[in-house]
């Protein structure tokens, strides 16, 4: 961050002297006014809900521009790290903010390895949850729960705590999720592998039994490590921004990417190819591919309350790049798997091509997200509807660590402590009982 030439001046209609607000520089994107020292001028704060043109924090990790479709993780395309690295690569890149060397790959994918097994007692902990329970309600828990059995890493202004912490998070995340799924169906715990990639032992405890060998079908294990890899960051969106504040407070890593994962819950945020399924679902029980038009006439109708999931986003204006990557690891998995006439995904197609090629549609920029396409994958793998987000928060595991421990070493961090306008009564006095 650096100082600009350029400064703002804030003038006031009521008499108040202007206030000259300095101005700094990214090195791409927006600048922002520093607006730290206005109360102290002014006695007023800025009012900006949902923090829609307010910079919380200055970070050299993730960039969007929203106008331009465009997604960088530490400089790097998302294309580019989607098609050219693994997702082991891209956490590396995260963390450290290089991609690693052969080396350094095999080094720090053997330290992920080697900690994804879980305290046995956690087992016992599950076990206290209904089996109906929602998966992201365990996954809540549990997460939060790993500070009680790792306590020797949850120090989080001790930088080799956080290392440890970095680690486990990313190494029991695919347990705990394959755990928390195992349970609902009533299947016996799958241990982790070692010899398998991040993706393929995911996949080994997620499916596998004890009553017979499982082998990892290549095309779903790239799949998958395409969808961790375009979920593992994503700006300072709301859960990234809840782990920022949680941390801020000093609390342990692990309650603080516990507080990302019940913020990624909300339907808006993580639950949004959860609610994209559940909507396909909908159409097909109502009558499947034939009302498809009649659906799109619904949502087009401003007097409707019908909503179509999974297309548009709040950030990119144009194309979400992560889509494009996405559409065509969805082609690859739906004809591997032999589903391209499934009832659901022609549903799907159908909705997609009339998102693509209605002037309603394309005049709003509402174009197929990620979340639609990643939506069909994993139900195509054969991942349940409620588990969806559960993936998700696997993923973004890596981008929330890197997110706290860029705050943590910030010389300029404080305790979040957002301000109001207030809107309910001004100052009154309590009458006694009986005269109320």
């Amino acid at each position: 961050m650096k100082l600009s030439d350029n400064k703002a001046t804030l003038s006031f209609s009521n008499g108040h002297a202007p206030i000259e607000l300095p101005v700094y520089s990214g090195n791409i994107g927006p600048d922002v006014i520093d607006i730290r020292k206005l109360y102290g001028q002014s006695g007023m704060f800025t009012y900006d809900p949902g923090f829609l043109s307010t910079a919380s924090c200055q970070s050299a990790i993730t960039f969007i521009d929203g106008d331009k479709g465009e997604l960088l993780y530490r400089g790097y395309p998302i294309e580019q790290l989607a098609t050219q690295c693994d997702y082991m690569e891209t956490c590396h890149l995260l963390l450290y903010g290089n991609l690693p060397g052969a080396s350094a790959k095999a080094a720090f994918a053997k330290n992920v390895k080697y900690h994804t097994m879980v305290n046995e007692q956690m087992q016992f902990f599950l076990r206290g949850f209904r089996r109906d329970a929602h998966p992201m309600a365990i996954m809540t828990g549990l997460v939060g729960a790993l500070s009680a059995f790792y306590h020797d890493s949850t120090d989080i202004n001790n930088a080799e705590h956080r290392e440890i912490a970095a680690i486990r998070l990313i190494a029991k995340m695919p347990t705990l999720v394959a755990m928390a799924y195992k349970y609902s169906v009533g299947q016996p715990f799958m241990y982790p592998k070692n010899e398998l990639s991040y993706a393929g032992n995911f996949l080994h405890m997620m499916f596998a039994t004890p009553c017979e060998p499982y082998v990892v079908n290549p095309v779903i294990e790239r799949a998958i490590d395409r969808i961790f890899t375009l979920h593992a960051d994503h700006e300072q969106n709301a859960s990234t921004s809840t782990v920022r504040l949680c941390g801020s407070s000093g609390t342990n890593p692990f309650a603080a990417i516990a507080a990302g994962v019940a913020c990624l819950w909300g339907p808006a945020h993580g639950g949004a190819n959860e609610a994209c399924l559940q909507m396909l679902e909908e159409i097909q029980a109502s009558g499947g591919i034939s009302k498809v038009g009649e659906f799109m006439n619904q949502v087009k109708d401003k007097n409707s309350n019908v909503k179509l999931m999974g297309f548009g986003h709040r950030v990119y204006k144009n194309y979400d790049p992560r889509a494009t990557l996405m559409q065509e690891t969805c082609n690859e998995v739906l004809e591997a798997l032999g589903l391209q006439d499934d009832p659901l995904f022609k549903l799907a197609k159908a909705l997609e091509k009339i998102a693509l090629e209605d002037d309603y549609f394309v005049s709003r920029k509402l174009y197929p997200n990620v979340d639609f396409y990643s939506g069909i994958v994993q139900r195509a793998i054969g991942i349940p509807v409620k588990l969806f987000t559960g993936i998700f928060a696997l993923a973004r595991t890596a981008g929330w660590i890197a997110q706290l421990n860029e705050m943590i070493s910030d010389p300029e961090y404080k305790i979040g402590r957002p301000r109001q306008l207030f809107t309910g009564s001004p100052r009154r006095d309590v009458l006694p009982l009986e005269s109320r």
